[in-house]
C-alpha cells in the first residue's frame, strides 16, 4: 500500500520561508511526474508546481521567482522551497505523485498560514 506524507508545514510571516517534504512509501512505479497543489480557505485545490520525470519543472503564475520544486529520485521525495511568503499563499498544501499505469497518489496535507 502507498503512502504519501507531507511534513514542514506551519505558521510564518509575510516575506518568511518554509520548505515542504513529501515522500512516499510503498511501490510506485513509473512516476512520470510529482507535484505540489493548495487549496487556499473557501477555494478549490489549484496547481502550485511540478516536476517530471526528465526535471522539467511547471509552476503556478502566482508563485514563479519565490517557489523552487525538486526531487530526490532515490528517496521517492519532492520538495517545495517557498521563499518571499505572501498571506495569499495560505492553504492547504498537498503532494501529489503520478505514475504511468498506476494514477494519481495524494498525501493528507499540511497547512501553511502566512499571518504577522
Amino acid at each position: 500500500q502507498v503512502q504519501v506524507v507531507e511534513s514542514g508545514g506551519g505558521l510564518v510571516q509575510p516575506g518568511g520561508s518554509l520548505r515542504l517534504s513529501c515522500a512516499a512509501s510503498g511501490s510506485i512505479f513509473n512516476i512520470y511526474s510529482m507535484g505540489w497543489y493548495r487549496q487556499p480557505p473557501g477555494k478549490p485545490r489549484e496547481l502550485v508546481a511540478t516536476i517530471i520525470r526528465g526535471g522539467s519543472t511547471n509552476y503556478a503564475d502566482s508563485v514563479k521567482g519565490r517557489f523552487t520544486i525538486s526531487r530526490d529520485n532515490a528517496k521517492n521525495a519532492v520538495y517545495l522551497q517557498m521563499n518571499s511568503l505572501k498571506p495569499e499563499d495560505t492553504g492547504v498544501y498537498y503532494c501529489n505523485y503520478y505514475g504511468v499505469g498506476t494514477g494519481d497518489y495524494w498525501g493528507q496535507g499540511t497547512q501553511v498560514t502566512v499571518s504577522s
